[in-house]
């Protein structure tokens, strides 16, 4: 028995535009650019032993347990896309140890998902580089991409083709993360509402003049800072919009904003004390899921 377990990183957007345009696929048009967290759900796919059977393949556990079926869960729909794409049977069992809240915009699923592709590529023998894995990561889902190499990237299209790779940062950038308690912001009803009121994007060429370098300085990357869903994410759900204020008014925050749809909110931290304090307050003064962690 074959057994691989990877880090799956969440990610933070630091940059999305939408565009009210759609594609063929009724996708929206969009700019993302994305980069790693050091906070991750851990997965670990083992490979059955020849003889050994189980009701399923591929079979998942989750801890702790989510309420979605097995077959919509995104590792789940990775590994059968994947064995579609290469004739390969998913006699599998996926294992998720999940640490990135959910409904937080922070690609906890995603990043699952090609944890999932990257883990079978190894057991099966598959590069990682073969189009098909790109293929059926795409299928699964917009960000999980991104999580096949997790360099800060830029992406364009519906937010599913990769446009640019940037070098890793040269030094570990601190942020807080900061998630309001209750239900998240629904990305379809978060699209839907910004479909209402559609706003042009900025663009992201500063910021990738800022990545480019290789040595982005935090203060830099705060000021180019960039989401026309974070408004939205705002008027659904009032407690981001709380969350967002209070948090842009901390000492040692530099500036921050919704990740995705939301609905957590980042803030890029002067330093790392500055981040574990800011952490500390948002559990004790607003009673929200939050930690200090590093964009990689």
């Amino acid at each position: 028995m074959r057994r691989i377990t990877l880090s799956a990183p969440a990610k933070l957007n630091l940059h999305l535009g939408i565009y009210s345009q759609l594609d063929s696929r009724r996708y929206h048009r969009a700019d993302s650019l994305m980069v790693a967290l050091d906070l991750a759900d851990t997965v670990t796919v083992e490979e059955l032993s020849a003889g050994q059977t189980i009701d399923a393949v591929p079979q998942l556990t989750c801890r702790p347990e989510v309420d979605v079926p097995a077959d919509k869960n995104t590792a789940y729909r990775a590994a059968i896309a994947l064995a579609e794409r290469v004739g390969h049977e998913p006699n599998v069992r996926i294992f998720l140890d999940k640490r990135v809240p959910a409904q937080a915009g922070m690609g906890g699923s995603s990043s699952d998902a090609a944890s999932v592709l990257l883990a079978l590529c190894e057991l099966w023998g598959v590069s990682p580089a073969d189009k098909r894995v790109e293929e059926a990561a795409r299928s699964v889902g917009a960000d999980v991409p991104f999580f096949l190499d997790r360099v800060p990237t830029l992406l364009v299209g519906a937010g599913d083709v990769v446009a640019e790779k940037f070098p890793a940062l040269g030094r570990p950038i601190s942020v807080v993360l900061v998630r309001p308690d209750g239900p998240g912001v629904s990305t379809p009803a978060a699209y839907a509402a910004f479909d209402e009121d559609p706003t042009e994007p900025a663009s992201p060429r500063a910021l990738c003049d800022v990545l480019r370098t290789g040595t982005a300085r935090a203060a830099d990357v705060a000021a180019c800072l960039f989401n026309n869903l974070d408004p939205v994410a705002c008027r659904l759900l009032p407690s981001v919009a709380q969350v967002r204020s209070w948090l842009l008014a901390q000492e040692g925050v530099l500036g921050g904003q919704v990740t995705g749809s939301g609905s957590c909110v980042f803030g890029i931290c002067a330093d790392d004390a500055a981040a574990r304090s800011v952490a500390e307050s948002a559990r004790a003064h607003l009673g929200a899921w939050s930690c200090a962690a590093h964009m990689t």
